[in-house]
């Protein structure tokens, strides 16, 4: 598999600091995305220990079945939760801080996605972009329920209450999202200061494997922070420049529950 890839973070337009990480190790194919959430810097601590934990965990997955990387993404997430979730016991300003995490892998025709929280992948395929995870929030839970619209959670007063991060609990199970890879795919991970401020039609026109990554990158953060730029942006784009052999379409999800928690 060979791949194009680009990330960043803006502090956007409102903020002072920026709690937003990402880490990206093309050569291994791995990709993290971490929001963090505390105030007094717990947030940015957070974020940083979560993608640089994660990564350094997953290391390097050649030679690998698809279980053992699920269960490598997972064990990596939940390591990281483990050892900032110890830092909110030892450190008192660092009490209440926490982190979502989304970490893309690849490795020979397949992806594989373990996430905790409300930052997001999405796939764009063929001209069609799909989000590949669903949000652990408040308002995803109603509008599963019925309750609420997309339309209407985007604009909810409590579209920032997420149901599970990484460092509030003694633990945390990720949920694990798998399928193949095509030539010419594009993966975005993004925290929620760009998917709150462009809805997936707007993504999808600012997307498109002909350009290169780092250039998309700069073109969706400047648009959300044209839209307002609310909160922290970060943006990873990966392209699948080709793949050998093909691979067909296979996506699943493996979902667990967790207790809510505010940002």
């Amino acid at each position: 598999m060979h791949i194009t890839s680009a990330g960043r973070t803006d502090v956007g337009v409102i903020r002072s600091g920026n709690e937003d990480s990402f880490r990206m190790i093309p050569d291994r194919g791995i990709f993290v995305v971490a929001d963090g959430m505390g105030g007094h810097a717990a947030g940015e601590v957070a974020s940083e220990m979560a993608v640089r934990i994660v990564a350094d965990e997953i290391h390097s997955i050649r030679g690998l079945s698809d279980e053992q990387v699920a269960e490598r993404v997972r064990s990596a997430i939940r390591t990281a939760n483990g050892q900032i979730f110890q830092r909110t016991l030892t450190e008192h300003d660092k009490r209440g801080m926490g982190t979502t995490v989304t970490a893309l892998t690849l490795y020979e025709t397949r992806f594989l996605i373990g996430q905790v929280g409300d930052s997001r992948a999405y796939l764009l395929r063929d001209g069609r972009l799909s989000q590949l995870t669903k949000d652990h929030s408040y308002v995803q839970e109603q509008v599963d329920a019925g309750y609420l619209t997309p339309e209407q959670a985007r604009t909810h007063p409590y579209s920032n209450v997420i149901t599970r991060c990484v460092g509030a609990n003694s633990d945390v199970m990720p949920d694990i999202y798998a399928g193949t890879v095509k030539p010419r795919d594009l993966f975005l991970l993004a925290s929620d200061g760009l998917t709150g401020m462009l809805e997936d039609y707007q993504l999808s026109e600012l997307l498109s494997p002909e350009r290169m990554p780092q250039d998309e990158v700069d073109s969706l953060i400047a648009e959300a922070n044209r839209h307002g730029g609310l909160d922290n942006i970060t943006a990873i784009l990966v392209r699948i420049d080709s793949v050998e052999p093909p691979a067909q379409e296979n996506v699943t999800t493996q979902q667990n529950p967790s207790p809510p928690r505010s940002r």
